[in-house]
């Protein structure tokens, strides 16, 4: 089975720019993402984490 497909992705043209596109985007995402956690204001983040433990928000839920 993967030599059928190896062989059939071989006979397209240009088919090697396909991993290194998605290893750029797999790279640029991680690295924003860090970059958006390490200079994420800490209010915003304790806000944000106490959310669920919200009674007040919640009740309609409930």
């Amino acid at each position: 089975m993967l030599k059928f497909v190896k062989n059939h992705m071989e006979s397209i043209t240009g088919i090697e720019i396909y991993p290194m596109i998605s290893l750029l985007i797999f790279f640029i995402f991680f690295v924003a993402l860090f970059w958006w956690v390490i200079t994420a204001k800490k209010d915003y983040i304790k806000t944000v984490s106490n959310i669920p433990l919200d009674n007040n928000q919640n009740d309609d839920i409930s």
